[in-house]
């Protein structure tokens, strides 16, 4: 099985940040992507949804511009999600966008993505409630109906999964990474082919970026919901990764969830992936129309106004082998460390084994410099005691009072004698 080199993984290491988009018919229920299962929907109660199903202010390069202003390197579309609607034009079912309304809208999405200089990516559901030879299990809108009985030939729809695959792969030109979803107890490798499906993924798209969720390895991890403290290891050895996250809680539209995170958290928890190692891959959920929701457009905005001063702290950026202060996180890329601080200090911060390596300080969001000093044995501001644990290896940072105006304040710090 041909496998990525690691020349075809740095974009995604280098990206850090990327736009996660769910849009199907769900979107026109408003009330979360598993709306069928929940509600255990028959088809023909769910297929409402396909009789009005009309992605007009779907504009794929609005969407595109909107990820890169935000700062993102890479989106990921909803091609194919549980319910098993697709949003191309498939040749093995007329369950698409496509024949619903004359739109491949993965064409729409993966030429918009490139026009902006964006990676391509699609999510493909390994799940299909709609197909008629997918078991009907706990996760099935059918589940505890007579469908359970009825025959299921688990071999069609395992080709398929896979003949679809390669539509997707063999169609929209080159797809930079692709995003399965899931494998649960009863339907894993085994029940996908995984090893056989994903042999044919790095076949047709060479290089192409694979998640972990066919139940064998991939190119990286997908913790979702979830945010990481510290880098993730398999057996001992680092891996790649990447924390995917809503913006409310929902992943497909929810019109009456406003349990949205504050941009400023949402920096953070970019930074701390960052600074451990991994990426961070946001959600939107489109309206039923297709439009982004204006609490989605406003979220944004004001993650592009902090990433066009700071991008450099994040893309191309990674962990860094210093020890932070308790207030902040550190990135580093080459030599320059860059300190975020999510608490504003009182006019110092103490930067422990900096001392003597660093030559020059600036905030990021202005160029502005910041004025440090050697912490020296016990001379410490006025009275001659210095705080346990610190040495003459500290050095101190002068801040002004005011802390400056952006989602997350960071200082650019210039070290001697790295690369």
């Amino acid at each position: 099985m041909p496998t990525p080199t690691p020349a075809s993984l740095a974009w995604f290491r280098a990206a850090r940040f990327g736009l996660f988009v769910h849009f199907g018919l769900y979107s026109l229920a408003a009330r979360h992507e598993w709306v069928r299962s929940r509600e255990a929907m028959s088809q023909e109660a769910y297929d409402r949804y396909l009789e009005h199903f009309d992605p007009d202010l779907f504009d794929a390069r609005k969407l595109a511009r909107a990820a890169r202003e935000a700062g993102m390197r890479y989106a990921v579309l909803t091609a194919k999600h549980h319910d098993g609607f697709c949003l191309f034009d498939s040749s093995l079912t007329d369950y698409t966008s496509a024949r619903a309304t004359g739109r491949d809208l993965v064409a729409e999405f993966a030429d918009a993505m490139r026009a902006e200089g964006l990676r391509v990516g699609l999510y493909y559901s390994l799940l299909d409630w709609h197909h008629p030879d997918f078991p009907v299990d706990r996760h099935h809108p059918l589940r505890g109906t007579p469908a359970e009985q009825e025959p299921r030939d688990l071999a069609e729809y395992r080709r398929y999964l896979h003949d679809q695959v390669s539509e997707l792969l063999t169609g929209y030109g080159q797809i930079d990474l692709l995003f399965f979803d899931f494998s649960y107890p009863g339907m894993g490798p085994a029940e996908w082919g995984a090893e056989e499906l994903l042999s044919t993924v790095r076949e047709l798209q060479p290089g192409i970026v694979v998640n972990d969720r066919l139940g064998i390895p991939g190119d990286y991890v997908t913790p979702e919901q979830y945010q990481p403290d510290e880098p993730l290891e398999r057996d001992g050895v680092p891996v790649m990764w990447e924390a995917c996250h809503t913006l409310n809680g929902s992943w497909g539209y929810d019109r009456d969830n406003h349990d949205y995170k504050d941009p400023g958290l949402l920096v953070r928890m970019l930074v701390q992936s960052v600074a451990c190692g991994g990426n961070m891959l946001l959600n939107v959920g489109p309206t039923g129309r297709g439009a982004l929701d204006p609490r989605a457009r406003e979220t944004l905005r004001q993650l592009g106004e902090w990433s066009g001063a700071h991008a450099r702290s994040v893309h191309g950026a990674g962990p860094s082998a210093y020890q932070p202060p308790s207030q902040g996180l550190y990135t580093q890329a080459g030599n320059r460390l860059y300190l975020h601080l999510p608490t504003w200090p009182l006019k110092h911060v103490h930067l422990p084994g900096l001392a003597g390596r660093v030559r020059y300080a600036q905030f990021l969001h202005d160029g502005s410099e910041v004025r440090f000093s050697r912490l020296d044995g016990a001379q410490h501001e006025h009275n001659n005691l210095a705080p346990p644990g610190r040495s003459g290896d500290t050095l101190t940072l002068t801040v002004p009072i005011a802390r400056p105006d952006v989602l997350l304040p960071v200082i650019e710090l210039a070290l001697d004698g790295e690369g």
